[in-house]
């Protein structure tokens, strides 16, 4: 049985997606693919990498813009204190 090459998928490891949500969190900012790419620890195939990025855009944790990639998630307990410190109106 031959498989074509649009049948075959990798998924990525959960060390790879680890490693790219640790890098877009350290960036401080929008950054590039490129940009990225140059700045993971290991080099990521990029199909690989827009799939890892595809997943973390659903869950809410980047937006992907024109400009580049911007990590946009809060953790919970940072919500509690960002609440507390706030203004009631």
């Amino acid at each position: 049985m031959k498989q074509t090459q649009s049948q075959i998928l990798h998924s990525p490891t959960l060390d790879t997606v680890l490693m790219v949500e640790r890098t877009l969190q350290d960036a401080k900012g929008t950054i590039k693919i490129s940009e990225l790419k140059r700045r993971l620890p290991r080099k990521v195939m990029h199909q690989t990498l827009m799939r890892i990025l595809d997943y973390l855009q659903e869950s809410g944790k980047i937006l992907i813009t024109t400009k580049g990639v911007v990590w946009t998630y809060t953790p919970r307990d940072m919500m509690e204190k960002l609440k507390k410190q706030g203004l009631e109106l």
